[in-house]
């Protein structure tokens, strides 16, 4: 693989950050990666793990002559780290994000951006329930998707640099408006990660039902939405936040349609029940059939007889 650009400044060195930091340098896309985070302990972490070639507290520091700016942080801390970047960053310099909604981060980071960038909102659709510097892994971005959500006037050569360095790390790269993406978002992300947020909620105020008996008897399915409430909860209060228009709207069909749900088991109403569920497990069907999930038991979890 070739270099792409000269210097690449990280701001922010999470999960996301931390894994693009070590695809950049297993993959040779840049001569130089600068790391920047706000916490001393963080940046020390980041620098015992190696993921950069020099690091600093400061993003305005870290993004002086830097040809791509990639902004890892919260999306309610876009709009901060835009005002202190502004300042220093290049003329012809790439400056995008990961944000999981789109629509708030160009208000927060657009009017900040000088005319002599190309700021280009993005979004990679990859990710654990681990954060932090440790929690990043060569190949997490490897068959996933990026959503770009560019704003007007932006170049078009601007754009296929941008496309050229996620394709390099293995992303499908998709373009929508920031709008649309949000109402995407809502429904595949962040609708699921508040209703996963909000059953772990329930069982543990639950006094009928001892906490010790939830963990000791979890069935697969509270597991599973316990992985998605293990996630980091300053990024998903700032999705909610951020995106709460969407999120408000996808709320109140889920809302509605588990009203009808609710009266089909009240009256024993077994045909609607059963033709829901019917077209559900079709969904299911369709996400393996695009490549986006494995088709094997336990989403491919080992078991013991699997050891023998």
């Amino acid at each position: 693989m070739s270099v792409l650009f000269d210097r690449i400044a990280l701001i922010g060195i999470g999960l996301i950050g931390s894994s693009l930091a070590h695809d950049i340098r297993r993959l040779g896309l840049t001569k130089e990666i600068v790391v920047a985070t706000r916490s001393a302990d963080t940046l020390k972490r980041a620098e015992e793990l190696g993921l950069g070639d020099r690091y600093t507290t400061s993003s305005a520091d870290a993004v002086r002559d830097a040809d791509l700016i990639i902004v890892s942080v919260p999306v309610g801390a876009s709009e901060s780290v835009a005002k202190e970047i502004a300042g220093s960053l290049k003329p012809g310099a790439i400056v995008t994000d990961v944000g999981s909604t789109k629509a708030s981060v160009i208000a927060q980071m657009q009017p900040h951006m000088p005319d002599t960038v190309h700021f280009i909102p993005g979004h990679p659709l990859a990710g654990t329930e681990k954060s932090g510097p440790d929690a990043g892994f060569p190949g997490l971005f490897e068959g996933r998707w990026c959503i770009f959500t560019p704003v007007a006037g932006t170049a078009e050569t601007a754009l296929k640099r941008l496309r050229g360095f996620w394709e390099a790390l293995g992303s499908k790269v998709d373009e929508m408006d920031a709008e649309h993406h949000d109402k995407v978002l809502a429904i595949v992300s962040h609708l699921p990660h508040i209703i996963a947020y909000n059953i772990v909620g329930t069982a543990d105020d639950l006094e009928t039902v001892t906490e010790s008996e939830v963990i000791k008897y979890s069935a697969s399915g509270f597991r599973d939405f316990t992985r998605l409430a293990a996630s980091d909860p300053t990024m998903w209060r700032d999705v909610c936040l951020h995106n709460r228009d969407a999120i408000l709207e996808m709320l109140a069909r889920f809302s509605e349609d588990l009203a009808y749900l609710q009266r089909a088991i009240r009256w024993g109403e077994g045909d609607k029940i059963f033709e829901l569920f019917t077209r559900t497990r079709a969904i299911r069907r369709s996400i393996v059939q695009a490549g986006q999930d494995v088709d094997a038991p336990d989403f491919g979890r080992p078991h013991a007889l699997d050891k023998k």
